[in-house]
């Protein structure tokens, strides 16, 4: 699954609930509770990001939990990338 012109996000990245040892990415200041994947793809969207979403992958931490899963076109950074995403999500959030 892994592709080197894509960038793969897990909704657990950007979740104010979970530490970086539980797998957020994203600082505390920008990540949100609970986030859903459609609001990962809403936010990468409003990037002008094009996104694939497949919903029945599960995070390899959790491979019971079907969070499903957000892939983006690599143009940068994966942390950059994931930042901005972060950043818009929770401008939205509030």
């Amino acid at each position: 699954m892994r592709k080197q012109n894509k960038i793969f996000l897990w909704s657990v990245y950007f979740d104010a609930n979970k530490s970086r040892a539980d797998g957020r990415r994203a600082p505390k200041k920008l990540a949100v509770s609970a986030p859903k994947l459609e609001e990962l793809q809403m936010a990468a969207k409003r990037l002008g990001l094009q996104t694939e979403v497949v919903s029945d992958a599960a995070h390899p931490s959790s491979p019971w939990k079907r969070t499903g899963l957000l892939v983006v076109p690599k143009k940068e950074s994966k942390s950059k990338t994931l930042k901005r995403i972060a950043e818009e999500l929770s401008s939205t959030r509030t």
